[in-house]
């Protein structure tokens, strides 16, 4: 049962005042029996008023508006959560009898909205692919985890060769990526043979033993539905059942329902993004209420325009590129 201590900083730089800056964050961990979320504190410039609801995937989101003129605007989580290990599910139901069972689902919600596979030109290839992985014998678990190995196989982990704006086909056509990417490919696979599937938001935290790829930034993986057991978490960047290293932050159809941070603001069109995600054992840090800023090391800003930007940064830019701004 391992106690996570994690620090999530998103920061903006503007090289001019900008005001009515209008924002969506989903960066409250899902509450459930195996993720607890001992105490969180989330700080943001100005002390807005932070208005919360739960979305219709079940997510908790936060808005606020900091509307004073302002040059820099920082959202700053710290999070201490205790996971639990997640019994595996088991394959004492014979499979032609849970692949009923999935059939049954195809037109009940809330399952309708994961079981639509995304069409791209590529998708007739990863059909094949699809029957050529799967075995009659094997039961909807031991799909899922042989989907995962073989994304975990065939696609590179490259940071910065994909964004956000870029489309299925040409992920195909790459076969790399980062987490997000993985995570997109799976869950089409996994809806292609009626497993509804959905995409996951969190962070993976550092293993006491060995590293895991995804660590010290966001992490996306994917849950498939098992009949008689419930969401099953696979994670393709490391070829793993996602568990008690993984915590959740988001579910939805795909990363746009997931994201961490999204909004608008008045002003000049320039600025600069810095992200910081810093992942620890609780044993390991400070015990008791966090410290201030000032007496505490915060994890390392990586400066978006200064290094290879992976899915996540970039699509943190363009929501703020692509958003109708008006000048002062």
């Amino acid at each position: 049962m391992p106690d996570f201590r994690i620090e999530h900083i998103t920061r903006y730089t503007y090289p001019s005042p900008v005001r009515d800056s209008a924002n969506q964050i989903i960066l409250y961990p899902i509450h459930d029996e195996y993720q607890e979320v001992i105490r969180q504190e989330l700080h943001i410039t100005g002390d807005p008023v932070v208005d919360t609801f739960i979305d219709y995937y079940g997510n908790e989101v936060g808005t606020f508006t900091y509307s004073q003129q302002h040059t820099s605007l920082t959202i700053s989580s710290k999070l201490s959560v205790t996971t639990r290990q997640r019994p595996l599910p088991g394959n004492d139901i014979f499979p032609e009898q849970q692949w009923e069972d999935l059939k049954r689902l195809s037109q009940m919600v809330p399952y309708i909205d994961f079981l639509k596979p995304e069409y791209f030109d590529g998708i007739k290839e990863l059909q094949a692919i699809v029957k050529s992985e799967r075995s009659k014998e094997d039961t909807p678990s031991q799909v899922a985890l042989r989907f995962c190995r073989y994304v975990y196989e065939n696609f590179e982990y490259v940071k910065g060769v994909t964004t956000v704006e870029t489309t299925m086909d040409e992920i195909w056509k790459l076969r790399a990526g980062v987490c997000q990417d993985f995570a997109h490919i799976l869950t089409i696979m996994l809806r292609l043979v009626n497993i509804p599937a959905r995409y996951v938001s969190g962070y993976i935290c550092t293993n006491r033993h060995h590293t895991l790829r995804g660590e010290g930034a966001t992490h996306a993986w994917a849950e498939a539905y098992i009949p008689d057991y419930g969401w099953l978490g696979i994670d393709p960047t490391n070829n793993c059942i996602a568990n008690d290293t993984h915590v959740r932050l988001a579910v939805g159809r795909n990363f746009l329902d997931c994201s961490p941070v999204r909004g608008v603001y008045k002003g000049s069109s320039d600025h600069k993004l810095e992200v910081a995600v810093s992942v620890g054992y609780e044993d390991e840090a400070h015990h008791g209420s966090f410290l201030q800023e000032e007496n505490t090391k915060a994890p390392d800003f990586k400066p978006v325009d200064d290094r290879p930007k992976n899915s996540y940064q970039q699509y943190m830019e363009m929501l703020q590129q692509q958003q109708q701004q008006q000048q002062q």
